[in-house]
Order: structure tokens, then C-alpha cells, then sequence
């Protein structure tokens, strides 16, 4: 620092910047379980429709595969079955396989402190903090247990799941849908 400068006034600003209204402030704070990235997983699925579309898709050439074998054939066709099978397989699976890995991921951080502001979320644990806007957001969908923010790029890379567990008193869900409603659109 130079001479005569002080970290008063930048102490200050961010002081500032936390001082927030109370009542405009919501704080989570949960384990996160891969049963929230699953739903967290079928709402990004839900919105972007080409996934949704090829899994449909394969799906109904599977079916039509074994169907067509198993007319050809005259009878059931155990390799046909067995394709169909393993499709169906990864179709249900996969979605859960990925919620899985991203709980290895994040499970080991344990417990989340999540505070919802006017500013944006701030994601606490014991090794990281991370802040987002709202700018970073394209909207949020509400599912009975969670509500599912979905990040502005094109592909959906990047979701934040709350789970309404979190939430220390039942009001403070209604407060949480409102900042949400007020700062990102449902979608």
C-alpha cells in the first residue's frame, strides 16, 4: 500500500455491499444428494427438447428393431431383446450414472449455506464460496421439492438445484419464490 492510503474505504465498500434488507435475504442450507441432480437433470431435459427428442427417438428405433426381428423371425429374437433391453437400460440409467458422478463431486465439500439475494446466490461450503448474478441466469423452474436454476448458455452447462429442505421455516420459501420471480422468469 502507499503512504497515507488506508484499506478503511475498501473495507468499508464491502461492508456496504453485504448490508442487505433482511427480509429480501433467504438462507439454505442443506447436504446436496444425488436426488437433487437428478431432478435438477430432468428439468434441463425437460427444457432443451433435443434431448428429450433423441432419447424418444432411439427409443422408438429400438422398439422397432426388435419388432422388426422379431416378425422376420417368427418368434422372439433373444439378441434383438437383449439390445432392446440394454437401450432401455441406458435411457433410464444414464441421467442417474450422471447425477451420481456429480455427487462425488460435490458430496465430500459437505454441508452448503446458500444465501439468495437481490445481488444473486452465493454458494458457501467448507472449501469454496461462489457467486452468482442473476444476469447468469435464463430462469428457474420450481418441482415439488426444489426449485432448478438454469444458466444462460446455450447448452445449459451449469444448474443450481435448492432444495426446499434447505429452507429454515416455511415462509421462507414463499420469500424465496418471490426474490426468484422478481429477478429471473420461470420457464
Amino acid at each position: 500500500m502507499a503512504e497515507g492510503q488506508s484499506d478503511q474505504g475498501t473495507n468499508q465498500a464491502e461492508a456496504s455491499d453485504d448490508v442487505v434488507d433482511e427480509r429480501t435475504v433467504i438462507e439454505l442450507t442443506y447436504r446436496p444428494q444425488s436426488a437433487d441432480t437428478l431432478v435438477g437433470l430432468h428439468v434441463r431435459g425437460r427444457i432443451k427438447r433435443a434431448g428429450l427428442l433423441l432419447r424418444g427417438a432411439s427409443f422408438l428405433l429400438a422398439i422397432g428393431q426388435w419388432l422388426f426381428s422379431t416378425v422376420v423371425r417368427g418368434g422372439v429374437d433373444v439378441f434383438s431383446t437383449a439390445v432392446l433391453l440394454l437401450v432401455v437400460l441406458m435411457l433410464w440409467g444414464y441421467p442417474r450414472l450422471q447425477a451420481a458422478q456429480v455427487q462425488r463431486l460435490v458430496g465430500w465439500q459437505g454441508e452448503y449455506r446458500v444465501t439468495v439475494s437481490p445481488a444473486g446466490i452465493r454458494c458457501r461450503n467448507d472449501h469454496a464460496t461462489l457467486i452468482q448474478k442473476w444476469s447468469f441466469f435464463q430462469g428457474y423452474r420450481e418441482t415439488s421439492d426444489h426449485f432448478v436454476l438454469l444458466s444462460r448458455d446455450p447448452n445449459i452447462m451449469c444448474l443450481d438445484v435448492l432444495p426446499k429442505r434447505g429452507a429454515h421455516e416455511a415462509r421462507d420459501l414463499q420469500r424465496l419464490r418471490a426474490i426468484l420471480d422478481q429477478y429471473t422468469p420461470r420457464v
